[in-house]
């Protein structure tokens, strides 16, 4: 298992499939996730534009991502007490 790493939040699922590589196209992606080969969270996900946080984990196949949300020196991220 890896970490995916975003800058913010949330991220669609059909986009982050395609950032990570997972994918190589977006429409690839969406046909992954039509074909109801991503698991999110460990559930079957069909929702191409599915909105992810932090915490979330896709499987497609045997490859298993957990995303992870990183400051970046322009944009920090402010507490959300």
């Amino acid at each position: 298992m890896k970490d995916g790493e975003i800058t913010r939040e949330p991220i669609e699922l059909h986009k982050l499939i395609k950032f990570e590589g997972l994918a190589a196209s977006g429409g690839e992606a969406k046909a992954l996730i039509a074909a109801g080969k991503v698991l999110l969270n460990g559930v079957v996900e069909t929702q191409k534009r599915k909105k992810l946080v932090s915490g979330d984990c896709i499987e497609i196949g045997k490859t298993k991502l957990t995303l992870r949300l990183i400051d970046t020196p322009d944009k920090p991220w402010q507490s959300r007490a």
